[in-house]
């Protein structure tokens, strides 16, 4: 009875090893992506260090028509930023698109503070995919503006996405504060 209950608990603990095994096999790690705008270079500069911090692919929101200087002069009311970000509806085309944006598990979305939340082209973006059951993590740079309402806005454009709430970066952040700062969402 002995040598039975010994073999019996034994396979019990083979088994047990070879569930957490095949357990840990069908753990997957998230498939992230870094989706940004970038008018001036700046986000560009803390989207590449978040992308290379989190092993993301990069994409560039590039818009079909470029901004020129006259456009992002946000002191002029007739400047192309100002009446597109006067406008809720506005949305700028963009130049390319994401192939496999259906791979993706999390959207980290970066863009330089408008008008105190996301430029219009972002809108375009997130109305230009499927973000269901997504995570889209909001990053923006600015020299002192808030991130607004940019989360609330994004996440009534993408209602099926789980849409955190946002940080605004320094143009001089780290790439170890990025990747401090991203690993909740990347595991």
């Amino acid at each position: 009875m002995k040598k039975f209950l010994a073999t019996f608990l034994m396979g019990l603990g083979f088994f047990s090893a070879h569930q957490v095994k095949a357990e840990e096999g069908n753990m997957k790690e998230n498939k992230v992506l870094v989706a940004y705008f970038s008018a001036t270079g700046t986000t560009a500069k803390v989207a590449e260090k978040l992308a290379a911090a989190t092993n993301a692919d990069l994409f560039e929101i590039v818009p079909e028509a470029p901004y020129s200087d006259a456009d992002l002069d946000w002191r002029n009311k007739e400047s192309r930023s100002s009446v597109e970000m006067a406008d809720m509806n506005s949305r700028p085309k963009i130049a390319s698109k994401v192939e496999n944006m259906a791979d993706y598990d999390v959207v980290f979305v970066g863009f330089p503070i408008w008008w105190y939340r996301e430029p219009s082209i972002i809108d375009t973006f997130l109305e230009s995919y499927d973000f269901n059951g997504k995570t889209i993590v909001p990053f923006a740079t600015s020299g002192s503006s808030g991130m607004g309402d940019s989360s609330e806005i994004m996440q009534k454009i993408a209602p099926l996405a789980k849409v955190v709430e946002g940080r605004r970066f320094a143009k001089d952040v780290s790439e170890e504060e990025l990747k401090n700062w991203a690993q909740e969402w990347v595991k």
